[in-house]
């Protein structure tokens, strides 16, 4: 089993009909979301949404997540589960999803403001899509992961947010998760040895800064992951494909 499993043409236009709908998704529930419409609304939309489009929620189901969204609020980092609780004004709802279709996955995240919120939240935001977009204008065959990892590190640094360590960006294709692991931070030690990408590659690239600590502890509902300190947490996230020239973004609408 192991490696880097290389997406044959055929499969990564699948992954990109699924792409597209996992887009469709985020851009539908960030229009949605606003103070008063609870994350339970939200996720029923995404999952409708996404049946009616002939494809699967990849998370519903997945090791037992019991929704199509994961949505997490402020100091939650990620796999916030939807329920009844209502947004508010000035926070910052972080909504991941998968899709399934044909067989092939795609994954992606946005953060969305909840009406207006702290210059210090927008900065976040901010520093983490810049995060994605440095890690994302890298990709190309020949490129170590490290590099990505690396990348994201720098640009989140750079800004004065942390880089979670206990979650990462993946592989993705025929399974959800696939090979190789990738950080979001430099991992000492596995620069020799950090995978090369090449052509046929697909990485979901998922960079989660913290205002605070990188610590980042889970919930009793065994589920959520939020912030050792409580402080502000935001992620981005794109289904990326590796060509010789550079970059596909499977995810976009």
């Amino acid at each position: 089993m192991g490696g880097i499993r290389l997406k044959t043409p055929a499969e990564l236009a699948k992954m990109r009909q699924a792409g597209r709908i996992t887009a469709e998704v985020l851009r539908l529930v960030a229009e949605m979301a606003e103070p008063g419409v609870t994350t339970e609304q939200l996720d029923r939309a995404a999952e409708q949404h996404i049946r009616d489009s002939g494809a699967a929620p990849a998370f519903k189901g997945y090791r037992g997540f019991p929704a199509t969204i994961c949505a997490s609020i402020d100091s939650e980092v990620v796999h916030g589960i939807p329920g009844p609780r209502e947004l508010r004004e000035g926070e910052l709802l972080k909504v991941d999803v998968g899709v399934v279709s044909d067989g092939l996955y795609a994954d992606a995240a946005v953060t969305v403001p909840m009406g207006r919120v702290t210059q210090a939240a927008r900065g976040l935001m901010r520093a983490t899509q810049g995060a994605l977009e440095a890690a994302v204008a890298i990709v190309r065959a020949g490129v170590r992961v490290h590099d990505i990892s690396a990348a994201i590190q720098a640009a989140a640094e750079r800004e004065g947010f942390s880089v979670v360590r206990d979650y990462t960006g993946h592989g993705i294709g025929r399974a959800l998760h696939e090979e190789p692991t990738v950080p979001n931070f430099v991992v000492p030690g596995l620069v020799r040895n950090s995978p090369v990408l090449e052509a046929g590659a697909v990485v979901a690239i998922e960079p989660m800064l913290n205002a605070g600590t990188f610590r980042t502890e889970v919930l009793s509902n065994g589920w959520t992951v939020v912030t050792k300190d409580r402080e502000l947490s935001a992620h981005f996230e794109h289904t990326v494909a590796v060509e010789e020239s550079g970059p596909v973004v499977l995810t976009l609408p």
